[in-house]
């Protein structure tokens, strides 16, 4: 669990390594979820905080972060804000979302980031008040999504803006899989010393059964191999090498 500037945000986790995020507003009671791929699992956490969930937030449609849309909506109500270029394989949305769209939920407001690689319709939704930015598979601790429909350069060109935000933001993206992660870092970059410090970090905090998310920009640009790369080019290098890395 964590705050940020009134937001609580809690993580369900879900299948082998998925974490669906509870956002709760404490002004307005409101409450989303962003990512639900097990519906089951968010509304059991929201009930028993006494929490109604209001809105769905999916930053793209994966049916791991998609799969749970309908059995909370049933429950609840909500609405379903999604990326308008997915319509296609997201249904139901009520509120198609675009570069340049906010979502709110009480008196925040979140600003709507097109930021494809991933997938070609993947969105990030930016709270800056808050200093909150869920990134579902774009950034990840350490590491970045696979370019599963996009190319290197849309990836590379989405990493790019995420580092630019404020170092102190928290940034939740949808998987634990930081260690895998540090382990390619170390593998790439085999003196630096700020990774195999986190290496260390993060293996103690697995070994304790600790979450290794929510991260920072900041910590993501000392130790994230991909926000490291110069280019393009630089950045499907490095790409290719974890994918290939085990």
């Amino acid at each position: 669990m964590a705050e940020g500037a009134g937001l609580q945000v809690v993580a369900v986790p879900a299948f082998a390594d998925n974490y669906l995020w509870l956002v709760h507003d404490h002004d307005s009671r409101e409450t989303a979820v962003v990512d639900p791929g097990d519906g089951a699992a968010v509304l059991a956490e929201a009930d028993a905080r006494g929490w109604t969930i209001d809105q769905v937030w999916n930053t793209h449609w994966h049916p791991d972060h998609t799969g749970g849309n309908g059995a909370v909506i049933a429950a609840t109500g909500a609405t379903l804000s999604a990326p308008a270029a997915e319509a296609s394989r997201i249904p139901a949305i009520d509120v198609a979302l675009k570069e340049g769209d906010t979502v709110r939920i009480g008196s925040h407001v979140g600003e709507v980031w097109e930021v494809p690689g991933h997938t070609l319709g993947h969105i990030a939704l930016i709270f800056r008040g808050a200093g909150v930015a869920f990134v579902g598979d774009t950034m990840f601790a350490m590491g970045c999504g696979r370019l599963f429909e996009g190319t290197p350069e849309q990836m590379f060109a989405s990493l790019q803006r995420l580092g630019r935000l404020p170092g102190g933001t928290l940034v939740y993206c949808a998987h634990e899989y930081t260690l895998a992660n540090a382990r390619f870092a170390a593998h790439a970059f085999p003196d630096d010393e700020a990774i195999a410090a986190r290496v260390a970090d993060v293996s103690a905090n697995r070994q304790a059964g600790l979450a290794t998310v929510p991260t920072t920009i900041a910590v993501e640009q000392a130790t994230n191999p991909f926000l490291r790369a110069a280019n393009a080019a630089e950045f499907a290098q490095l790409r290719m090498a974890k994918d290939r890395y085990s």
